[in-house]
């Protein structure tokens, strides 16, 4: 049996982060001599979603940890609290996104070839400053151009825990899945 007060600081650390938690992180928080297990902190877990099944809020896994967030049929009215409007992104960006995403590691000249038109360095720019992609290190041919991957960040906005749950796409990404896959995101990101 797992004590209330353990359970009462897991509840208090995942509704306080402000970013997704680990178990490990979690576990770290913990002096070494109160330290819970693993298996122990699954189990709470499980124990506060089971909690939250009927309440306006669910714990959810994403990008590797574990979050508390409203549920989605609930956003109509938590939207009219927001006094900020969720920013529009252009479909450039969206495709440029939906490329990295689902073809990473990719250089600038990859994702130029793709979309048949140059990429517009705002874009860039753009995604690395919401952190939805990261350098992930130079690509070992003339020029050395840097190579894109997503990000934590990424998986966690889009409420995703591993690439893999991206919609699936055809082996070739032609112009129609391409559009398929700016659309999926752009979905997503409606729905913040």
């Amino acid at each position: 049996m797992i004590d209330n007060e353990l359970i009462n600081i897991v509840e208090a650390l995942v509704l306080s982060s402000n970013e997704p938690l680990a178990l490990e992180k979690i576990q770290e928080t913990f002096d070494e001599w109160q330290r819970p297990t693993l298996e122990d902190l699954q189990a709470i877990i499980e124990s506060l979603k089971a909690d939250y099944s009927s309440r306006a809020f669910e714990l959810i896994q994403v990008a590797g940890g574990f979050k508390v967030q409203t549920k989605s049929k609930y956003a109509t009215w938590v939207a009219r609290l927001q006094i900020e409007k969720p920013a529009k992104y252009s479909r450039a960006l969206l495709e440029t996104l939906a490329i990295i995403a689902y073809k990473q590691p990719v250089t600038r000249a990859d994702i130029e070839e793709i979309r048949g038109v140059a990429v517009n360095s705002q874009i860039m720019k753009t995604l690395m400053e919401r952190e939805w992609i990261r350098i992930a290190g130079y690509k070992d041919v003339v020029g050395k151009p840097a190579v894109y991957t997503t990000t934590k960040e990424f998986l966690n906005y889009f409420n995703l825990n591993y690439l893999s749950e991206l919609p699936p796409l055809p082996e070739i990404m032609d112009t129609l899945t391409l559009h398929e896959a700016t659309q999926s995101i752009e979905e997503c990101t409606q729905n913040e």
